[in-house]
């Protein structure tokens, strides 16, 4: 199937599915987890076979990392899909409603946007998360996955459609694409495609945005911080920075730099040099920093750059204010946190730090669908449009308004026979 019937195919069964019932979707989504599980040994396979090509290829380390689908992962997604289940279905939701006369009630309800068209990078289990989504959404989706992924993606697609459209979910909602190609096509599609959610690289992102009038949404860099203040929990700063560098260095919430603020910096530097040496993490940093512990040199460009690699860019900063500054300029507008034991310096930390996630005594890596509760996610937001930071169902969802009269006439209130009361009802 060319890009063009496959964007046709989406938009039409788009619009049955906007209309379908919580039962039968959720029914798509336990028929999905259950198939996942049940041919998981052909999907690890799929995968084992994209890890081998990928390797011989010279393929980064930190993409090989998020390319590799075991079981565990496998395990996760899955798990997600369940919650997906309990959530509430976010489609039909009476959002106001006001009484614009008698017998003339205006309501705005939740609506699905339509299709959507996901470019995602090496991770399979993005695959399974954006598709759910969108199936609880009520949203087609067209899925371009990166070529390392091709033959797990393949897999997880054929079980998925498969699955769902045995429940009853309605038939081409689901749309694989895998030619490069294909994504210059989508990119003209505004008829079919919605909306373009892309994740990448900045340069990619830009791209996107720069050669398309569909609405995109999405962010480019993770360019996330720690920053440890004065009156820190020195022990508490140790433990955050390094789960929120190392837990897992290859995704877009891991911490990128780290501030610290000047009067705990002697105190600080050296006890969390040794724990993130346990990690084998390449320290750069700072002149001041340099002066306190041993560190390869930061450059300009380090406080720019999303590592995704066990790399970490240290600066000590003279006061709050400073460290918010630094953020503003140099950050993504992603994912920053400050460890302080003072709330009043953590209010300000959190007022004027202009990032989608400003977290406070807590590790970075928390900015995630999943654990938000959201039932995954299908990217973070950076942006600001209808949703910022992690993009669950309500980010998936617009709104329409819907007027019910009986027979009213706009003539009769232009020329004052009858005159709008405005007044709120219950949703």
């Amino acid at each position: 199937m060319d890009i063009k019937t496959a964007a046709q195919t989406a938009k039409a069964a788009s619009i049955q599915l906007a209309a379908t019932e919580t039962t039968v979707k959720n029914k798509g989504l336990q028929a999905i987890a259950d198939a996942l599980w049940e041919k998981k040994q052909a999907i690890l396979e799929a995968n084992e076979e994209d890890l081998t090509l990928s390797r011989e290829n010279n393929l980064a380390p930190p993409l090989l990392k998020r390319l590799k689908f075991d079981e565990t992962k496998l395990g996760q997604v899955i798990s997600g899909i369940e919650s997906l289940v309990d959530l509430l279905d976010p489609v039909g939701i009476n959002l106001s409603a006001r009484e614009l006369d008698e017998g003339l009630d205006l309501y705005q309800v939740s609506c699905p946007i339509g299709v959507i068209g996901v470019i995602f990078e090496s991770r399979p289990d993005a695959l399974v998360q954006i598709s759910t989504l969108c199936l609880k959404s009520g949203n087609g989706v067209l899925l371009k996955g990166g070529s390392e992924a091709a033959h797990t993606n393949r897999a997880l697609a054929a079980v998925i459609v498969a699955a769902s459209e045995s429940a009853g979910v309605p038939a081409g909602w689901l749309q694989l694409l895998e030619t490069r190609e294909d994504v210059n096509e989508m990119l003209k599609m505004d008829q079919s495609i919605d909306l373009l959610i892309p994740r990448g690289s900045n340069v990619f992102v830009k791209h996107i945005m720069d050669n398309s009038n569909i609405p995109v949404l999405g962010h480019a860099d993770g360019i996330c911080h720690v920053y440890v203040d004065t009156d820190a929990d020195l022990t508490m700063a140790r433990n955050i920075v390094v789960d929120s560098k190392c837990q897992y260095v290859a995704v877009c919430n891991a911490a990128e730099t780290l501030l610290v603020h000047e009067a705990v910096a002697p105190r600080f530097l050296p006890l969390v040099k040794e724990s993130l040496a346990a990690h084998s993490v390449e320290l750069r940093g700072c002149p001041r920093t340099a002066a306190l512990i041993e560190v390869n040199s930061a450059a300009e460009e380090d406080w720019l750059t999303e590592y995704l690699d066990n790399i970490l860019s240290i600066k000590i900063v003279s006061s709050t204010d400073e460290a918010i500054e630094h953020i503003n300029t140099y950050g993504s507008g992603h994912t920053d946190a400050i460890i302080t034991a003072n709330p009043s310096t953590a209010d300000r930390f959190m007022d004027l730090l202009d990032s989608g996630n400003v977290f406070w005594n807590c590790s970075t890596r928390f900015s995630d669908g999943f654990r938000y509760g959201l039932g995954a996610e299908v990217g973070i937001s950076t942006s600001k449009i209808h949703a910022r930071g992690p993009v669950g169902l309500d980010g998936l969802v617009i709104y329409k308004w819907k007027l019910k009269g009986s027979g009213h006439t706009v003539a009769d209130y232009a020329d004052g026979t009858r005159t709008f009361t405005h007044r709120p009802l219950e949703k």
